[in-house]
């Protein structure tokens, strides 16, 4: 009986066999949905019992950056002169072993960081401690991938197909399909844009590998056969990530500008503390977050420690349920400055969304 791995194994090279053309597609569609299958297999193992030592770590704060990379490429000394936290640095692999957290404050916000042991080629199929590691990396806001700027594409290309085959899918937004399964009438397939690669007898193969053959199926998007699975699957988390490219002391000023023009990247030098600014205002930019103010009767406003919100769930309904969940009870409306609102200060009720440094003065019924 083949494992699980050597399952996967065949199917992969069967893949790379397969010519892609019109003609093959509906057979790579199926491909692709058996792999996904044994892929969530191995993610969750069938059967109870403990899943073995994972590297769980509370989370505090306002927002959870993991940092994913290689073994040795500095994101210990990255995650020590950011945050001021030690964790051990050694020239061998394999230094960090477990969970090392540290936090930061940048803009009153509170951030996490988790320098994450680390990864190795095969981590999704179980090798090293690939798995928890990846596991933990699919709690956070953002995911750091570091690499060393002197073998930057071959690592970011094993890393980015690593975390793919965990369900973590980086800089991309969920497909915009519609999925809903009923009791009977098959597969009922409608398309408000033209497609390139589905069609009603590829998204039928699929959905038969799934044992679903009843279904209502929209494609709002041009979608591939991956988008399809990712819908099925329901699995998948969206991430936005940034390419940290270390060690960029050891090379020349005419490689940095070439380097520079990498997507979501940023070069740094974790030893000499170079270009930290420039990283820490992406990483905000990337964690979407605003910071609202409150504001007591009759007093300045709270300027030293502000209440952050992610910017997809900023109405002043969302502001009580931070402060505490007992405010909303008593909401009777707040008064809002700032470019959220037409006139300071404004009246306005909790479906209110806020913009970032919106001052906030909440009023109670009486």
């Amino acid at each position: 009986m083949p494992t699980i791995l050597e399952k996967i194994a065949e199917i992969e090279a069967e893949m790379a066999r397969t010519q892609r053309n019109k003609a093959t597609a509906y057979h790579l569609g199926v491909l692709k949905a058996r792999l996904a299958k044994l892929r969530r297999e191995l993610i969750t193992p069938k059967g109870g019992g403990g899943t073995g030592e994972g590297f769980d770590v509370a989370k505090t704060g306002d927002a959870r950056i993991g940092f994913v990379g290689f073994p040795s490429v500095g994101k210990s000394t990255l995650l020590t002169n950011v945050a001021g936290v030690y964790s051990e640095v050694a020239e061998y692999e394999f230094t960090t072993l477990t969970t090392v957290p540290g936090v930061i404050r940048y803009k009153g916000a509170k951030i996490q960081l988790l320098d994450l042991p680390g990864i190795i080629e095969g981590a999704k199929d179980g090798k090293g401690r690939g798995r928890q590691v990846i596991a933990v990396a699919r709690t956070c806001g953002l995911i750091f991938i570091v690499l060393d700027v002197l073998k930057p594409l071959e690592h970011k290309h094993i890393i980015e197909r690593e975390l793919e085959g965990f369900g973590i899918r980086l800089n991309k937004r969920p497909p915009n399909i519609a999925f809903k399964k009923k009791e009977k009438g098959g597969i009922n397939l409608t398309s408000t844009v033209q497609q390139s690669n589905l069609d009603l007898e590829s998204v039928r193969s699929i959905l038969a590998e799934y044992r679903m053959h009843n279904a209502d199926v929209t494609l709002r998007c041009d979608a591939t056969a991956d988008d399809l699975i990712d819908v099925i699957e329901g699995n998948r988390v969206y991430v936005p990530a940034i390419y940290v490219l270390n060690k960029i002391d050891q090379i020349s000023i005419e490689e940095l500008d070439i380097i520079y023009k990498i997507p979501h990247a940023v070069p740094i030098s974790a030893h000499h503390k170079w270009n930290f600014d420039d990283l820490l205002e992406k990483m905000w930019q990337y964690l979407n977050l605003i910071r609202i103010y409150t504001k007591p009767k009759g007093q300045l406003p709270d300027y030293a420690t502000p209440v952050v919100l992610d910017q997809n769930k900023s109405s002043v309904e969302d502001l009580c349920n931070n402060i505490h969940k007992s405010i909303l009870k008593e909401f009777k409306h707040a008064l809002v400055w700032g470019s959220s609102v037409k006139h300071n200060p404004q009246k306005v009720g909790k479906e209110h969304v806020l913009c970032d440094e919106d001052v906030v003065q909440l009023v109670k019924k009486i």
